[in-house]
């Protein structure tokens, strides 16, 4: 299985950006993804899971700013972030079974 993420970009405080995840495998919809970010010289955060069910977890730091979604015939889970804060500012990972993406950055800044 490989995992490739995108959507990563420069955004401005309070502004919303839009990851994907996209499988090479049909693991959507039926294995939990999860969705981690990594600060250099902090230790990998996990931010979200999603399981088979759709039914999502979300640290306690991006709870009501940041959602999942999946689209398994496209093999995608979606990580939808608003109200972004220059804290969210992060190498964000999807990840599966210890599989990592290459990771796509993100930077909130004015």
């Amino acid at each position: 299985v490989q995992l490739v993420e995108s959507g990563g970009g420069l955004v401005q405080p309070g502004g919303s950006l839009r990851l994907s995840c996209v499988a090479s495998e049909r693991i959507v919809g039926i294995h939990v993804i999860a969705w981690f970010r990594e600060v250099p010289g902090k230790a990998r955060e996990m931010v979200g899971t999603i399981d088979s069910d759709g039914n999502a977890v979300y640290a306690d730091s991006v709870k009501g700013r940041f959602a999942l979604s999946r689209d398994n015939l496209y093999r995608t889970v979606y990580l939808q972030m608003n109200s972004l804060k220059p804290e969210d500012t992060a190498v964000y990972y999807c990840e599966y079974a210890g599989i990592w993406g290459q990771g796509t950055q993100v930077t909130v800044s004015s």
